[in-house]
């Protein structure tokens, strides 16, 4: 059984009986399953005073994260991606960051671990979809020790087309023959609630993430919305 939001009285619930079994849970990554922020905000100031600028506030850099290192230069440097310097000093970022994942200040949200370790104790695979390249995403879920676990990984290096197009999800699920319409998607920006719903899974807005400026997640459309970690597991177990 799943909680539906009711599209027709926005804030209500309303009950939906599934006969289809929930086959698998797949995320993102930033802002939903890991608070990465700490090493990003760590890397993109120790970048901006090595070019003598001023730091920025870490509430700043938390709030953009879930954009990506991209997002993050235009950010800090006032720039945009044609400027002369914009691959430069992107390259620095990555490098960093590459460097900060082995002394990583990243931690799982409170409860995802026994998430995660429900889901496979139960044996319903899960993986992670994420925007994030492979070189870092199989580091870091390496460093927090979940790599073993997770049933597949799905980054930009793997399909033509990054999220919020839906082939990463259907890859995803591809890979672990599992029914697009009986998988979970959870993430915490825009673009993985379109990508979920145009792969016709079952989405999760984790409102507790990185979200943007003046994003709501209420906007997004949403099947369900998720206010902290913890609400992952009671949806869940509504099936």
């Amino acid at each position: 059984m799943l909680v539906f939001k009711n599209p027709s009285r926005k804030h209500e619930l309303c009950i939906v009986i599934l006969s289809d079994r929930l086959e698998c849970v797949l995320s993102d990554l930033d802002g939903t399953l890991i608070d990465t922020a700490p090493d990003f905000i760590y890397v993109l100031n120790k970048l901006l005073v090595g070019q003598k600028r001023t730091p920025i506030h870490a509430d700043e850099i938390t709030l953009r994260v879930s954009n990506g290192a991209s997002a993050l230069i235009e950010y800090a440097f006032e720039i945009d991606h044609e400027h002369q310097d914009f691959n430069d000093l992107l390259s620095q970022l990555l490098k960093l960051y590459e460097d900060k994942i082995n002394t990583t200040e990243s931690t799982l949200y409170p409860g995802i671990d026994k998430l995660l370790d429900t889901l496979t104790t139960n044996e319903i695979p899960w993986g992670v979809v994420t925007n994030k390249a492979a070189l870092y995403a199989e580091k870091l879920l390496a460093r927090l020790n979940i790599l073993a676990n997770c049933a597949v990984l799905i980054c930009p290096d793997h399909v033509r087309n990054r999220k919020p197009s839906p082939e990463p999800i259907l890859l995803a699920c591809e890979k672990l023959k599992c029914c697009a319409t009986r998988t979970v998607y959870i993430g915490d920006h825009l673009r993985d609630i379109v990508a979920a719903k145009e792969a016709r899974t079952t989405s999760i807005a984790a409102s507790y993430g990185y979200l943007g400026p003046g994003a709501q997640a209420e906007d997004w459309d949403a099947d369900f919305i998720a206010k902290s970690p913890s609400m992952i597991s009671k949806i869940l177990e509504s099936i």
